[in-house]
């Protein structure tokens, strides 16, 4: 049984790479920075289930509430196998009157919080000479999006993150790859109305919006061994979507 760590595990997404990796026999720590309801009851929901899984305070803003986490984790269960960084933030507006506040946020918890995430399971990991790391991107920091400049910015970065960790950490068999989604309904899309919906799914190839389980079976796949000889690579989860 791997020990599996999910950032931002209580949102839609992380909710289902949750539910993903708990059935493939995985011990999951559902990761909540404010969300902790939402957590602890998808930790229940899946305790109920008969899979083993906690709920656990991890602000990936706070150097020491992650490396405080990570140290507990890995001490109570034997070290720390998988870490699947998908704690976001998101916040659209014209570049010139992004507030500096709302802008520092987006690196803080994107790409700041993907890093020093990284940074105390590399540690654990060493120890036992493996480890999987997978990154939430996306393909706005592959290809840039307008009035979402700061988010493309900071997803650019973890993909630049995911290259050059991937390299270094690589002799010590730790591997690093990202999964990069295109328009998942979930309810960070609730601002938009069911036209401008439709006009995203006629947008992407494959005819639709993709779904949380489309990027979880995305993410459970490079954390396997079917991805043994896989690592530095950014997986586009997106339908085709602005390629």
């Amino acid at each position: 049984m791997r020990n599996v760590i999910i950032t931002g595990g209580s949102g839609g997404i992380g909710k289902a790479i949750a539910l993903t990796f708990a059935r493939g026999g995985d011990r999951v720590f559902i990761g909540y920075c404010s969300s902790g309801d939402s957590a602890k009851e998808a930790a229940d929901s899946l305790h109920q289930k008969g899979y083993e899984a906690y709920a656990v305070k991890l602000d990936v803003t706070d150097v020491t509430n992650v490396s405080s986490a990570f140290e507990r984790i890995a001490a109570d269960f034997g070290g720390i196998d998988v870490l699947v960084n998908n704690a976001g933030a998101a916040k659209s507006g014209l570049f010139q009157e992004m507030d500096s506040c709302d802008s520092d946020r987006l690196f803080e918890v994107n790409l700041r919080g993907a890093e020093r995430c990284s940074r105390c399971a590399v540690r654990h990991m060493l120890k036992n000479k493996q480890g999987v790391i997978i990154n939430i991107a996306s393909i706005w920091g592959e290809v840039g999006a307008s009035c979402e400049v700061d988010y493309s910015a900071a997803k650019a970065g973890v993909i630049g993150l995911t290259k050059a960790l991937a390299k270094e950490v690589a002799p010590s068999g730790i591997r690093v790859n990202a999964v990069s989604p295109g328009v998942i309904l979930t309810p960070m899309l609730d601002c938009y109305d069911e036209d401008v919906l439709r006009s995203l799914a006629d947008e992407t190839p494959l005819g639709r919006l993709g779904k949380p389980e489309d990027v979880a079976d995305a993410v459970h796949f490079l954390a396997s061994d079917a991805a043994g000889f896989i690592t530095g690579q950014i997986l586009g989860v997106d339908g085709g979507f602005g390629r």
